[in-house]
């Protein structure tokens, strides 16, 4: 999964990025111009995968993982139009936008602080640029689309139905995100990759002084950004980049001190997780117990695809166990004794916090 981290310059992106990631990149590096971006994987954080590991004492140990990447948006750039297309092209490329707005104290030269200003104008930026994409792409479809196979023709005419459909929704300021598609329409606009469809986490980067405002803040948030897909979320930047440097136990103390429950890392891949439909499984086993991530929906041949394509190929059944149940029994064993190691098919829907093990034929 990738996540990217947008925002105006001084919105303390990269402090936030810091704070996720426990990096150490050059706070204000972009601000005078293009640079590329930071990049950083995180390992999700699951008490779960850690009693696992307990249990059953395993070789090694792999949580599932989170990419955050940092993009650079120049001062000034979305208020004027002017986001190069290859720094779009970046952010296209995420599973979901994690939007900071600078909600501190101060400004910027002659802009005083607004979060929700800022987060109009960047919007605005990203809507535009999709209907660009769309008005580009039904010209071509009006007068090449034309020719072709049959099949070829009458593919060309329901994506152009599709795109003329959305392209008022997104002249009027709207996010596709907005829009109740079908799965059809959702395979249909795959490959555009565009921004206003992509789930938004919006972070209000606050200061220590605001810690004890957080939970209005959000409700405040989500009342001003009700939007589908989406969710809000205030932290503290510069504290977390603090606590993120720190060893666990000064890091509870410290956090203990401020009130704060937990670290924002963990918080906000829930959060992530939640708004992308996200949820995880795992095996277990003496070599490795492991976390693997799947969308909600998917079913036993979708885990096995997911942890090998061999895997999915020759699945014969899933022997499916829920984590409560099988700490409860102590082992594998026991939860077959007790008979709450399940034989499942091709067709089960995996559950948060399954733990499974695939049976399969061998390819020849």
């Amino acid at each position: 999964m990738q996540v990217t981290i947008v925002g105006l310059p001084a919105s303390g992106k990269t402090t936030v990025f810091n704070a996720l990631t426990g990096g150490h990149a050059v706070v204000g590096s972009f601000s005078g111009g293009r640079a590329a971006p930071n990049i950083g994987v995180v390992k999700v954080p699951d008490e779960r995968l850690d009693r696992l590991a307990e249990l059953f004492a395993p070789r090694k140990t792999t949580p599932a993982d989170v990419t955050y990447v940092d993009v650079a948006i120049p001062a000034g750039a979305a208020r004027e139009g002017t986001i190069q297309a290859d720094v779009l092209a970046e952010i296209r490329n995420a599973d979901a936008l994690l939007h900071v707005l600078r909600a501190f104290g101060g400004g910027v030269a002659d802009r005083p602080a607004d979060p929700w200003r800022d987060l109009e104008e960047l919007d605005l930026e990203f809507t535009v640029a999709d209907l660009t994409v769309i008005e580009k792409r039904l010209e071509k479809l009006r007068t090449s689309g034309r020719h072709g196979s049959a099949s070829e023709r009458e593919q060309n005419a329901l994506e152009e139905e599709l795109l003329a459909r959305l392209e008022p929704h997104l002249s009027e300021g709207r996010p596709l995100r907005a829009l109740e598609l079908t799965e059809d329409e959702e395979r249909r606009l795959r490959g555009f990759r565009f921004l206003t469809q992509k789930p938004v986490l919006v972070v209000l980067n606050i200061d220590e002084g605001q810690l004890g405002e957080v939970a209005a803040l959000e409700e405040e948030g989500r009342r001003r950004y009700d939007q589908p897909a989406s969710d809000v979320a205030a932290l503290a930047g510069k504290i977390e980049t603090e606590i993120a440097e720190l060893p666990a136990e000064d890091a509870a103390l410290f956090m203990e001190d401020l009130g704060i429950a937990e670290p924002s890392r963990g918080r906000v891949i829930r959060l992530t997780y939640a708004l992308l439909g996200l949820f995880s499984f795992f095996t277990a086993g003496e070599d490795e117990c492991r976390a693997w991530t799947l969308r909600t929906g998917a079913s036993a041949v979708d885990a096995a695809g997911a942890i090998h394509s061999d895997l999915a190929r020759g699945f014969i059944r899933a022997e499916v166990v829920t984590y409560q149940d099988l700490m409860a029994c102590g082992s594998m064993a026991e939860a077959r004794k007790r008979g709450q190691l399940r034989s499942e098919g091709k067709a089960y829907l995996v559950q948060d916090g399954d733990v499974i093990q695939v049976l399969f034929n061998v390819a020849r």
